[in-house]
């Protein structure tokens, strides 16, 4: 099942798709509607039997107001080679705030001041649908809703000015994500993959399997720190590939399209605009 985030007329509608099309389910976002205790049966019976959504509705972040945005940094092998770092033993998280996200073909707003140096990086995010805490792999992998796609894009001169990554990472309105969330039950993350182009040129690749880390490992390891709730999201790290990591390196400019696809779920397409 597909689950989505719709806005019309000024509101926006959560939706489930079980293959006839998008259909309301009375709830307002798909994080409000994780929320629910039964939303898996709502969900269903919203694909089957709810008001189908018009034609003229656009499509929004399917996450609105999570209460934690986790990261993993360094989960491909291949990045971690070519950023130069040790593999880890143990997950590197970072957080980001709700404010960090944007739809999946919003514009990349930014200032000419506020950085040089934006990164790419394409990453499978996961989607929380329970609680939990201190929770062991087997009920974290059960207690994922489902999948969608993500950019964690990088200011990475204001990244590297501390030992920090919190500025670089956390910019308002920088993290796309989308188009929408594919249930678990309809979803293996070890056979598909993620790719991220420049104007057209693939600039990243790499099969979901690589993940040092796989997704019910992440959700595990966050756990014992933080409760994780209905609604968060864990993005899962980048493959091998970023502008930082090549030599010369390179970074996004004004007007450039940014595509980030995970099979199997969707495509996010979000230009950049830096304003002069």
């Amino acid at each position: 099942m597909r689950l989505a985030t719709h806005q019309l007329d000024g509101r926006t509608i959560a939706t489930a798709d079980s293959g006839s099309g998008p259909r309301c389910t009375g709830a307002a976002s798909v994080d409000d509607l994780l929320r629910q205790a039964d939303w898996r049966d709502t969900a269903r019976r919203a694909a089957e039997q709810g008001e189908p959504v018009p034609e003229s509705a656009g499509i929004v972040a399917p996450i609105r107001t999570p209460a934690k945005v986790l990261c993993c940094g360094l989960n491909f092998r291949a990045h971690i080679e070519e950023m130069g770092r040790g593999v880890p033993a143990v997950p590197t998280f970072f957080a980001k705030w709700a404010d960090t996200l944007t739809g999946p073909a919003a514009d990349i707003d930014l200032e000419p001041g506020d950085t040089a140096q934006l990164d790419w990086e394409a990453e499978l995010a996961v989607v929380v649908g329970a609680d939990l805490r201190r929770a062991s792999v087997a009920e974290c992998a059960d207690a994922i809703a489902g999948y969608t796609v993500s950019n964690d894009l990088s200011l990475r001169d204001r990244q590297w000015a501390t030992t920090q990554w919190l500025s670089g990472k956390a910019w308002d309105a920088t993290t796309p994500v989308g188009p929408v969330v594919v249930t678990a039950d309809a979803f293996d993350p070890a056979e598909h993959t993620v790719t991220c182009r420049v104007d057209g040129e693939t600039v990243q690749h790499a099969p979901l399997d690589d993940l040092l880390f796989p997704p019910a490992e992440l959700l595990h390891h966050a756990s014992m720190f933080t409760r994780l709730r209905p609604g968060d999201l864990v993005l899962t790290g980048t493959p091998a590939g970023v502008g930082a990591g090549r030599d010369p390196q390179r970074f996004l400019a004004d007007g450039q399209v940014l595509e980030t696809e995970v099979s199997g779920i969707g495509l996010l397409r979000n230009t950049i605009r830096i304003r002069s």
